[in-house]
């Protein structure tokens, strides 16, 4: 990245996104995975971090192991796109920077996308990787869930999935800007209208149709606001005050306690939906991922406590 990329101003980040998003509005799905994937030449990885192509059960994933990681926890990781778009490759160059913030291995699942593979595909691939993961001998309270935007909502679904399907809990779950409820009919998507850059109702309710396939968007596994997050781990949620999805992460959180959760929320003022993936240009989203990082690294360690107890 060139040093005038650094310290970009959000409202310069808007406008630039702003364009993009408008120009990619007329592209189709497979224009559109192509265009997101090329974030892997746009964003390099960071230095110390290996990637590492694997299978985790049927959907393929990748490894992003920092030096000297090797034996360290791991975040089973659910990229964003809206359930029909982006991959471990377009996320690389942020599942990377979070692996090196956590001191962690980041395992980033390529689940199903739609319209090929509508819901529930994404749960059932997740839950999947999970289970190879344990079934690896990487002990649950050395694991955690991590994902963004759709990735956010999945990592919160398959949390209640493994939950009913009597699989132990992983140690804590982080939800950036999480797409928690496919209503879209949260107060929001209108308030947040002219801030957001990147996301509108219109186009994310076609989004929601394509992944739901007539499918209740009400259904737990598909809108964990819907659902009952009782015996669910601590997590927390990062959400911008700027983004149409500010309702959806607040409901989240709000939920979550009330089924008596351990559930953290950190609105950050000005910020956009999932900005921690401009970190190279973008100060504050170097800021977010280190706090993710030490959140992890902190409920690890109070794990690791309890196991030895």
């Amino acid at each position: 990245m060139s040093k005038e990329g650094k310290g970009l101003e959000i409202g310069h980040l808007k406008e630039l996104i702003r364009a993009r998003s408008q120009a990619g509005e007329k592209l189709g799905i497979a224009e559109r995975r192509t265009q997101m994937d090329a974030n892997a030449s746009r964003f390099p990885v960071p230095a110390g971090v290996d990637v590492l192509k694997t299978g985790a059960g049927e959907p393929a994933a990748e490894w992003n192991i920092p030096s000297g990681a090797e034996t360290a926890p791991v975040i089973l990781y659910f990229h964003g796109g809206g359930y029909v778009q982006g991959s471990s490759v377009s996320h690389r160059h942020l599942t990377s920077r979070l692996a090196l913030a956590a001191k962690a291995r980041v395992l980033s699942v390529d689940y199903a996308l739609a319209p090929e593979a509508p819901f529930p595909a994404a749960v059932d691939d997740a839950l999947t990787a999970y289970r190879w993961l344990i079934a690896s001998g990487v002990e649950p309270q050395a694991i955690a869930f991590g994902g963004d935007s759709a990735g956010g909502g999945l990592a919160i679904a398959t949390l209640i999935a493994a939950r009913d399907k009597g699989l132990p809990m992983p140690a804590a779950a982080v939800a950036v800007s999480p797409w928690a409820d496919l209503t879209c009919e949260t107060a929001t998507y209108t308030t947040r209208a002219g801030a957001d850059p990147m996301i509108d109702q219109a186009g994310i309710k076609n989004l929601a149709a394509i992944y739901l396939n007539g499918a209740d968007a009400r259904d737990p596994l598909a809108s964990p606001n819907f659902g009952d997050l009782a015996g669910l781990p601590p997590m927390l949620i990062h959400v911008g005050s700027d983004e149409v999805l500010l309702d959806d992460a607040i409901a989240l959180h709000k939920h979550a306690r009330a089924c008596g959760v351990d559930a953290e929320i950190e609105e950050w003022d000005g910020m956009i939906h999932v900005w921690h993936a401009f970190y190279q240009m973008l100060p504050e989203g170097e800021q977010a991922i280190e706090r993710l990082g030490a959140y992890l690294s902190a409920r690890w360690k109070e794990a690791r406590r309890a196991a030895a107890r």
